[in-house]
């Protein structure tokens, strides 16, 4: 009894699956404060417009989309102790910064108290210069969130290449992927009813300090498994079964001097704020022009990684498909309460986006499993049985393309439909993730997935700003613009739930045509 004892395979590996699980539901209910409470509680405040929200939700995308260039690198050069503690610090210190704005806001433009800040005509002067000075404000906030929220991925998916043999990537990253869709349905219960009860600043300040707390269980728990004291001998081995890709000039880029590495950082800084003010000032053409150069300069450092199609395919991955779930992330409360007048801390309004995240959190923990089916039981290699796993995932957005349409009868059918929209969105990520540690070598593998998660981020940012401005006019329009037999703002809303149900299978079709075979990267000194 003794020596089986001893050899029993200890399961620490699964308590850092549960610590990247809790980050990510942290990380994504930070996110979800201002869309519970832009509608119905600060757009009060401040007199903003679907427009003025979409700008502040396009350029956190834009923001991020900037930081996850680096995000990576910088974890891979850290480590993932200090780097996962150094992004989950930045990110919570800005979800609390957000709890300023107001009175901030209040102090610049002179006023006595919020209240007075409300009781400003609307449309005036006074209240466009306050909806001005206050959505700064709020995206000097989400700059701060963005950095610290970009480090997450690139943190979590080196973990589970650290903690986890590829066959079960899928798997543990498919639990600590549903973070989000945890902390997407655990905010719609708490954040309304915190703002109503003690103020939207509140929902900021109580959310935020989450991440403090998650520190020190990091902190305390978290060690590489060759040294970490909870892991056996039989749970390494089980761990290092797999013999790791041979790796030559990228290790030497993970390990960059510290002068250089903050060299970087300060280019990236640089030109991120320079083409953020041109992207709120300057007309579209010299706009388009400025980011392109943007984009190329700051990925000047990465030139490596691009030389390889599996890169651009994961690439084309994230930027066809991040940004709908983020659209849904953003809007879905909006959507009910412009829609079907259910306010985010009505009963109603909570129950639909509960129901919502509850389809997407039970339904996308299975995500993990196909792809085990495929390479356990019919044979597949990891790469293989994961993009036929995707495929079938790709298919679920298509109902999205039904939402509006059977909104007609009830908004229940939007919020199950669009449930099950997210629930393929979050296991075809979770195994769109896991690609990476398939085909490239741990010390790549944070980088890569900075690089593809900035790609998402700028498609975020095209989907949510573009619809900010969309809806707007479209809300203008009235009956002059329809589309499927909708008119107005309805009409805008479903052209873009046609855009987000064909967008997983065209992005799968591009990974597809750029690695159609499983070709694992070697790279030689």
């Amino acid at each position: 009894m003794s020596a089986l004892t001893k050899t029993k395979m200890s399961n620490f590996r699964w308590v850092i699956c549960g610590l990247l699980f809790l980050a990510t539901t942290v990380n994504y209910m930070d996110r979800q404060v201002l869309s519970l409470t832009w509608k119905d509680f600060i757009a009060l405040d401040f007199h903003w417009s679907d427009a003025d929200y979409g700008k502040i939700t396009g350029m956190f995308s834009l923001f991020y989309a900037i930081a996850n260039l680096f995000a990576g690198k910088f974890i891979d050069w850290m480590g993932t102790k200090k780097g996962y503690l150094i992004a989950i610090f930045v990110w919570s210190l800005g979800a609390v910064l957000h709890a300023g704005c107001g009175w901030m806001t209040m102090t610049i433009e002179g006023y006595e108290s919020i209240e007075t800040l409300r009781m400003v005509q609307v449309g005036s002067d006074a209240a466009v210069a306050i909806a001005t000075i206050s959505v700064w404000l709020f995206l000097s906030c989400r700059l701060i969130l963005a950095v610290g929220e970009a480090g997450n991925f690139p943190a979590a998916i080196k973990a589970t290449a650290e903690y986890f043999p590829k066959k079960d990537r899928a798997f543990s990253t498919s639990i600590f992927n549903s973070g989000a869709s945890v902390g997407a349905l655990a905010a719609p219960a708490t954040i309304p009813l915190l703002a109503r009860a003690w103020g939207w600043e509140m929902a900021f300040i109580i959310i935020g300090c989450l991440g403090f707390v998650w520190m020190g269980l990091w902190t305390w728990l978290y060690d590489k498994p060759a040294k970490n004291s909870r892991v056996n001998k039989a749970e390494l081995n089980y761990i290092e079964q797999d013999s790791d890709i041979v790796e030559g000039k990228p290790q030497e880029v993970a390990e960059k001097s510290t002068i250089q590495m903050l060299s970087y950082s300060w280019i990236y800084f640089v030109l991120g704020i320079s083409f953020i003010i041109k992207a709120m000032f300057e007309p579209t053409p010299i706009l388009s022009i400025w980011l392109w150069i943007g984009v190329i300069v700051l990925n000047l450092p990465f030139y490596r990684y691009y030389k390889f199609k599996q890169t651009w395919s994961f690439v084309f991955g994230k930027l066809m498909t991040d940004g709908v779930w983020w659209f849904f992330l953003f809007w879905a409360p909006a959507y009910f309460s412009d829609q079907y007048n259910y306010t985010s801390d009505s009963g109603m309004g909570i129950a639909l986006i509960f129901t919502l995240y509850f389809i997407v959190t039970v339904l996308s923990i299975g995500g993990g499993y196909l792809p085990k089916y495929f390479v356990e039981k019919r044979g597949m290699n990891p790469y293989l049985g994961r993009m036929r796993a995707m495929l079938i995932f790709a298919c679920f957005p298509v109902l999205g393309l039904l939402a509006q349409p059977l909104g007609a009868y009830s908004a229940w059918w939007p919020a199950i439909l669009i449930g099950l929209l997210g629930a393929g969105h979050q296991a075809w990520s979770a195994n769109l993730f896991s690609t990476i540690g398939d085909m490239f070598p741990k010390s790549m593998i944070a980088t890569i997935t900075g690089i593809g998660t900035m790609a998402g981020g700028f498609g975020s940012m095209a989907i949510n700003m573009g619809s900010g401005e969309f809806f707007t006019w479209a809300a203008n329009q009235g009956a002059n613009f329809q589309f499927f037999g909708f008119e107005g703002k309805p009409a805008a809303y479903m052209v873009v739930f046609c855009v987000c149900a064909v967008a997983y299978l065209i992005g799968w079709c591009i990974m597809k045509a750029l690695v159609p075979k499983y070709k694992p990267i070697v790279v030689e000194d």
